[in-house]
């Protein structure tokens, strides 16, 4: 596949993602980086990859309207030939007309088990400091398609892991992120080898 990735911080998963296909796990291209910040942690992974990177922060083009926006960034997708989009840490909403058009090919991970602890606000040590406070005993990760709506698109994959009694945010994040740095390119692998089916609105690994 041709992938894009949507990122908006340090982007590890993203640099996850390329090990997996610089050590020949994957056999997808990445053909492109969007971000909303051209000086984030990602923009320098993909300038350093050689990678084209697009910069669409809403504030760059403020005279557009949201569909001429929207047409500038399926513009950019089909230019660079995406079949398929993986977002990184993307910290705002894939327009309704991306989402449209890659129905079923966008995919997020959420550092949490969704539905709990998802939605507006619920990104990074966040998810962790309200799962620590909640005092639940299982956190983990989730892989699902993305929609119009934050973190409620169908499920796709997840994987726990125990919350311990000791457990602080931070302890709890270098533990979900060990987990997303595996999980998140074994789900691509899935996709590549045509093995996620979709049944009632249910998504199936084979």
């Amino acid at each position: 596949m041709n992938i894009s990735v949507f990122a908006s911080g340090n982007g590890t998963n993203f640099k996850a993602i390329l090990d997996s296909i610089d050590k020949g796990y994957l056999s997808s291209k990445i053909t492109a980086l969007f971000t909303d910040r051209a000086d984030c942690g990602a923009a320098e992974t993909a300038r350093g990859k050689k990678i084209k990177c697009f910069l669409i922060s809403r504030k760059e083009f403020p005279t557009l309207t949201r569909k001429e926006f929207s047409g500038k960034i399926l513009s950019a997708l089909k230019e660079t030939e995406t079949d398929f989009i993986i977002l990184s840490g993307f910290m705002n909403l894939i327009p309704d007309e991306v989402i449209q058009e890659f129905r079923y090919r966008i995919i997020n991970i959420h550092p949490a088990l969704l539905p709990s602890f998802g939605g507006k606000g619920m990104y990074g040590i966040n998810v962790h400091k309200a799962v620590i406070s909640s005092g639940v005993k299982v956190s983990g990760i989730t892989i699902h398609f993305a929609d119009k709506n934050y973190d409620e698109g169908s499920i796709i994959f997840q994987k726990c892991c125990d919350v311990e009694s000791d457990e602080d945010e931070y302890t709890l994040q270098k533990k979900i992120k060990a987990l997303e740095h595996k999980y998140y390119s074994f789900v691509i692998k899935k996709f590549e080898d045509g093995k996620v089916e979709i049944r009632n609105g249910k998504v199936f690994i084979n």
